[in-house]
């Protein structure tokens, strides 16, 4: 199977099998992930740069490449790189996505997609001829994909009712401080931005329902030293209605404290009800009239769809790692002209700025009803 190579800027050729190149822009907890599971697929990381010109030998030295470069022109300009990954500050997002798909390579892009809608449309426009995919790396948890499969079989019945929560603390003291905290770097929206686009992400995934109607109310718990007008939001909370008539409530927040990475999803229907637990993965819980069972990560007794993104035997446990391994290991695998379900892609990366743009325009007005743009 041939892939299309990147051999210059702008220029690209069909050849036989290569081993893809890839380069990670921004070295820092999220670009080793990327670098690590890049590897993992069998890629080879030849290029990084970090978010200053001094520090392009570390970026390499900490993501594993082959070398570091000074900025994005010169590793799209001169490392001949077939994949991006973007793992830099929110607010650079667009324009490194914009530039690596202007140079002809495909792109992994973190979440959010871009800080502003219209930047985000505008990337998923330009993306239509290039694999371009955003890490939600959720949906490749084994027992997201069984309840996606069994939901998808109609086993809930009528969805009445779905609630939520993604909760973390790594905000909850008033002296803790990052760079997504300045409206600056993580753009207007940082609790439900950062966190709450995964489980909106995760819950139109499962159900292939959508949220089209939310109001909303935020709330800053800590005002920290950094310089932001206005401060973004340490949590938020929202009842929303979808498409199919799904009534539905969720808790963001980024100061509970106790809870590291907690996102919550449970489905309620007529027949039966299903809730999953990421701090969980393992397991699926089923509740019926005559009672609930606990559905446990075993390829003898997983859908297909589910079985698939099994790596080890049942009792030996899976997690986050795994997860964003076969997320690029599937991005790869489009990138070589297959077609993986389920890719999260710049489609996906726009869908959930939309939701969070509606978030903030509900919150605005003191959670007056906002329409989700489709």
């Amino acid at each position: 199977m041939s892939v299309t190579h990147l051999t210059a800027p702008g220029e690209r050729v069909d050849s036989e099998p290569v081993t893809l190149r890839v380069g990670v822009v921004g070295a820092g907890f999220m670009g080793r992930v990327h670098a690590e599971a890049a590897r993992r697929a069998g890629a080879t990381v030849v290029a990084a740069t970090a978010s200053r010109p001094d520090r392009a030998a570390a970026a390499a030295r900490a993501v594993g490449a082959e070398r570091g470069y000074p900025g994005v022109a010169e590793l799209l300009g001169t490392a001949g790189v077939d994949v991006v990954h973007i793992c830099t500050p929110n607010a650079t997002h667009a324009p490194v996505a914009a530039a690596a798909l202007a140079a002809g390579a495909h792109v992994v892009c973190e979440k959010p997609l871009a800080t502003g809608l219209a930047e985000a449309t505008g990337l998923a426009a330009a993306a239509v001829d290039r694999v371009a995919t955003v890490p939600f790396v959720y949906r490749f948890h084994p027992m997201v994909r069984e309840l996606r499969a069994r939901l998808a079989a109609g086993e809930a019945g009528t969805v009445a009712t779905v609630t939520g929560s993604y909760l973390q603390d790594w905000l909850s003291r008033p002296t803790d401080d990052d760079w997504r905290v300045d409206s600056g770097l993580g753009g207007a929206s940082r609790a439900f931005g950062d966190i709450g686009s995964h489980w909106a992400d995760l819950f139109e995934f499962v159900t292939g329902d959508r949220i089209t109607r939310l109001s909303a109310r935020t709330a800053v718990v800590h005002e920290r030293g950094t310089q932001q007008v206005p401060p973004t939001e340490d949590l938020a909370a929202l009842l929303f209605t979808t498409a199919a008539g799904t009534v539905g409530t969720l808790v963001v927040s980024q100061v509970a404290a106790g809870r590291k990475n907690r996102l919550h999803l449970e489905i309620s229907g007529t027949d039966a009800s299903f809730a999953f637990d990421q701090e969980d993965p393992e397991r699926l819980w089923a509740g019926r009239r005559a009672g609930g069972q606990v559905l446990l990560r075993d390829p003898a007794t997983l859908h297909p769809s589910a079985a698939r993104y099994v790596r080890l035997p049942a009792g030996h446990a899976q997690g986050y790692q795994d997860c964003f391994d076969a997320f690029v290991a599937d991005t790869y695998a489009a990138i070589r002209g297959e077609a993986p379900a389920g890719l999260p892609t710049f489609a996906d990366g726009l869908r959930t700025v939309r939701v969070t743009d509606a978030v903030l325009s509900s919150a605005a007005g003191d959670g007056e009803w906002v329409e989700v743009t489709p």
